[in-house]
């Protein structure tokens, strides 16, 4: 990457997409972030997401940060994500529960208009921009729009819909890796930054039932990825839980292995 070259990062407020400013950061880059409020349950990401950029701008850090609001989009959806959708299950990633909390063409959503933005930074700077996702896979079912086969096939769509897409790089570093890989990122992002990752992961909010606090029980399959994620890099989650870390992390264990004994 060009030092000073602008990245349009599709932000969530997320562990994923948290990880990946980090490393753009890291890289020299000038992040440009694209949030979006659709109905979602866990809306409070993006105040978390707000304390992370004032922090990081604090810092010195150029970070522009823009919101589109998708909230019309929400009820035309059915995901127990969605406010006024089922409940959000409970246990690990199994199929049943991905189906469940699946957001019907949601990265196909966000990424169309943060390819879209990407070009006009282009055609605006004269300059190639990157166009980052902090999409990723796992050890688990995988959501049919966070699969590579998906992104090969819209960002060819993209490249072929477009004039200038020649000046658009993708940039989508985690899509073959689990949360412990991302983690791992952020840690040596981090570091090189002089950052305090435990500050900045606990203004991050993974669960898709977290309470007014940003707490979990620990117990949605999102919170387990997480958890056993932390425990896998033999770090404790800054984040606070409803219970003991622990009695967080036995749990998921626990439910991991029923996981793997049962697929």
């Amino acid at each position: 990457m060009n030092p000073g070259q602008i990245a349009v990062l599709s932000a969530s407020g997320g562990l994923d997409s948290t990880s990946l400013l980090l490393r753009l950061l890291a890289e020299g880059a000038r992040p440009h972030l694209l949030s979006f409020r659709y109905g979602q349950k866990h809306a409070l990401e993006l105040e978390f997401l707000g304390r992370n950029v004032t922090q990081l701008r604090a810092r010195g850090f150029e970070i522009v940060w823009r919101t589109v609001d998708l909230s019309d989009v929400g009820p035309l959806l059915a995901s127990s994500l969605i406010e006024g959708g089922p409940p959000v299950p409970e246990g690990h990633y199994e199929e049943p529960n991905m189906r469940s909390t699946v957001v019907p063409n949601r990265n196909a959503i966000f990424a169309a208009v943060a390819y879209a933005w990407a070009l006009s930074l282009a055609e605006q700077s004269r300059q190639t921009v990157r166009f980052g996702l902090g999409v990723h896979s796992g050890d688990h079912a995988i959501y049919p729009d966070c699969r590579p086969e998906f992104f090969e096939r819209l960002l060819g769509a993209f490249a072929v819909g477009n004039w200038g897409s020649e000046r658009v790089e993708a940039f989508l570093p985690y899509l073959n890796c689990d949360k412990a890989a991302i983690l791992r990122d952020a840690l040596a992002s981090c570091a090189k930054l002089d950052l305090d990752f435990d500050e900045i992961f606990r203004n991050t909010v993974t669960s898709y039932a977290p309470d007014e606090h940003g707490q979990s029980s620990g117990l949605t399959g999102s919170d387990l990825e997480r958890i056993l994620a932390f425990d896998a890099v033999g770090r404790v989650d800054p984040l606070s839980y409803h219970q003991p870390w622990s009695q967080v992390v036995a749990r998921a264990r626990e439910l991991r292995n029923q996981y793997l004994t049962n697929r």
